[in-house]
């Protein structure tokens, strides 16, 4: 899930931006359609309460608090939330269409209250709701609890009018999904439903089932890689969308160099390359570095160039970092150049520097053809 076009910037605060006066005076507006609600009470409650909480955490202070309006009984609290729901998110379009975090209350209300004695009328509430913000976070209780049920509903909605839907069948599934709960699922319950959604012409279902897809590859990639070539050869997808689908199911391999997954891209391991590499001997935390790469090889071979930088760590041992740096051909001379300048964030907040000898290391077609050592410094 994502919130689009969000400010950047160190001091930006992901919670605030979600949940704030103006977002849950919105929420507040749109429930006051509901006899006896109380949109000022409703306020005057929530909002004092964000500032201690994190973001998940206002999320469910944000279901207590409207949940204390609204009828007791989870039947009628249920309708009373379909109620309030705006119109769905626009089911014309095919991606980057994300909704808003506070319409996930409803899937928070779902679990709660619907999982044990109401699975049924839970899911339909789901169903409505992920049309407005997806209910990936929240399917996921009903299938650890109601497996069979709630496999059976996903396959329902594998065929649903609205993408939304039909995304949460492939996302709400995932093996890996961030920040959400594990599954109980055997890791390939959930192929039969890829097999039908890999042809969605929807690219926001799409990518989901090639995230789907690169989960499943880093616990058993042969499963995910003989998914891709078995819907290659149904050819029920277009021929551009499911080589998209395919480079970003097979990231996290292809950035391994697994072999197979580098064929199944049309990036030869074995091609016959050198590589060499020019970088300098010293670059301080904080700035940029600059380095060229030159391959010799046969001219038009197709090669695809990472690199990888061996990071020292706290204790003195080093962890590789991959990169992206090109896909391209060799010339016609035979030879490629490639420039590229890496920045060596010092204000990073998920990754901290450490000064000591690093390792950058060339990576053609998920071969090292090239590697050189570098000081980085304080």
């Amino acid at each position: 899930m994502a919130d689009k076009g969000r400010p950047a910037g160190s001091g930006f605060s992901l919670k605030d931006h979600l949940f704030n006066a103006d977002t849950l005076g919105d929420l507040a507006r749109e429930h006051a359609v509901l006899p006896g609600f109380d949109p000022d009470r409703f306020l005057e409650t929530v909002l004092p309460g964000l500032a201690s909480r994190e973001l998940l955490e206002r999320l469910d202070w944000i279901a207590d608090c409207l949940e204390a309006q609204l009828p007791r009984d989870f039947n009628a609290m249920a309708d009373a939330l379909e109620a309030a729901m705006l119109p769905p998110l626009d089911p014309s379009l095919r991606d980057d269409d994300f909704g808003r975090f506070i319409h996930a209350v409803p899937g928070v209300l779902a679990v709660r209250h619907g999982l044990e004695d109401h699975r049924d009328r839970a899911l339909d509430l789901l169903h409505a709701a992920t049309q407005r913000f997806s209910m990936e976070f929240y399917i996921r209780p009903f299938l650890n609890r109601w497996p069979s049920e709630t496999m059976a509903r996903l396959h329902l909605w594998a065929d649903d009018a609205h993408y939304h839907v039909r995304r949460l069948v492939s996302e709400g599934t995932r093996p890996r999904l961030p920040w959400a709960r594990n599954i109980d699922l055997v890791l390939t319950d959930p192929l039969p439903l890829l097999d039908r959604l890999h042809a969605d012409p929807a690219r926001f279902v799409t990518r989901s089932v090639a995230n789907h897809l690169n989960d499943i590859a880093k616990v058993a990639p042969d499963v995910a890689m003989d998914r891709l070539e078995d819907w290659a050869q149904a050819d029920r997808q277009e021929a551009k969308e499911l080589a998209w689908m395919t480079a970003h199911a097979l990231r996290t391999l292809v950035k391994q160099g697994h072999p197979r997954a580098m064929r199944i891209v049309g990036f030869d391991p074995d091609l016959s390359v050198s590589a060499t590499l020019d970088l300098p001997a010293t670059c301080r935390i904080g700035e940029v570095m600059a380095f060229a790469v030159t391959l010799t090889g046969p001219p038009g071979a197709g090669v695809l160039v990472d690199y990888a930088v061996d990071f020292v760590k706290a204790g003195g041992s080093t962890a590789p970092k991959v990169f992206k740096l090109k896909q391209a051909r060799i010339g016609r001379d035979g030879t490629l150049r490639l420039d590229k300048r890496h920045r060596f964030k010092g204000d990073a907040t998920t990754f901290r520097l450490y000064p000591g000898t690093h390792a950058l290391t060339v990576q053609v077609n998920g071969v090292p053809r090239a590697r050189a050592a570098f000081d980085l410094t304080a």
